[in-house]
């Protein structure tokens, strides 16, 4: 295969995963929050190591990048953590609509710390797709907002995690940069994990391990996709998790979205396919 379809296989593969991922976090009630992450991050954690003893990669990265994997490290478990509490509480369709917004976040984060330039009509687009998130979230002064909004923050801290991703893509091996947000993920979240922690039955903890399984599986898959070509190549078919989200959302719960959902859902698709074809021109 060629890179560029390399790239596209790793990309669609990564939508399944993280889809998966979402259907297990949805699927296991009775689990806090910060014991989920930990086994997300905890699997994840033992394939990254395996990974890098296989090809002798370095663990920690280089000296100068400990700074930038650390930020990476750090805004990845934030979206992790609000995707998690966003996924629980929202139907897996709208959850996997906002956060597609991620794209829309590494765009301004690009723009600000790594200087690439902005045009008019990406302007634009920002604006038009925000529109269609509204038309997710349907916004209400309540607390039932709480998860939407934890979707949008989880998609911000995102955008800043893989515009550092891009930063890295040149100087660290795929396998370093998983490997470290993994340990960070499971250090941090252990103490959280532990304190409120809850004995999963043995189908909860199938499902918890699967969890990081999937995760895995996401993780490589996006990090490899970049690696192989440009986010200009590829990104567009990071936007099928939410046709994976609807189809399973419906499979394993039943969930139909509503017409401004799918609205919202379809606008955002459309805004980032014009992108898509827009950044390969440039």
């Amino acid at each position: 295969m060629s890179n560029k379809t390399k790239a596209v296989f790793c990309m669609l593969i990564s939508a399944l995963g993280f889809t998966f991922m979402s259907v297990t976090v949805k699927y296991v009630t009775g689990i806090p929050l910060f014991e989920k992450v930990f086994f997300r991050n905890l699997i994840s954690l033992g394939v990254a190591f395996f990974m890098l003893k296989k090809s002798s990669t370095p663990m920690f990265g280089r000296r100068e990048n400990q700074l930038a994997l650390l930020a990476r490290s750090s805004f990845g478990l934030a979206g992790v953590v609000l995707n998690f509490y966003a996924i629980a509480n929202l139907t897996l369709a709208d959850s996997s609509m906002l956060g597609k917004l991620s794209p829309i976040f590494v765009t301004i984060m690009a723009c600000i710390f790594l200087k690439e330039k902005i045009d008019s009509k990406q302007i634009l687009s920002i604006i038009i797709t925000f529109l269609g998130a509204l038309l997710v979230i349907k916004p209400e002064f309540s607390l039932e907002m709480l998860p939407s909004l934890a979707g949008i923050m989880s998609a911000a801290a995102s955008g800043v995690a893989y515009t550092l991703l891009r930063y890295l893509k040149d100087k660290e091996s795929p396998d370093t940069i998983i490997f470290y947000f993994s340990l960070i993920s499971v250090i941090f979240t252990a103490p959280f994990a532990l304190a409120e922690y809850v004995q999963p039955t043995f189908i909860q903890l199938g499902l918890l391990l699967a969890t990081g399984v999937f995760a895995s599986v996401g993780q490589f898959g996006i990090t490899y996709a970049y690696k192989y070509a440009k986010a200009t190549e590829v990104s567009i078919y990071n936007y099928s998790a939410i046709v994976f989200g609807i189809i399973l959302g419906f499979i394993f719960f039943g969930e139909i979205p509503d017409t401004l959902s799918l609205l919202g859902g379809a606008i955002i698709i459309a805004v980032a396919f014009y992108i898509f074809k827009h950044n390969q021109k440039k």
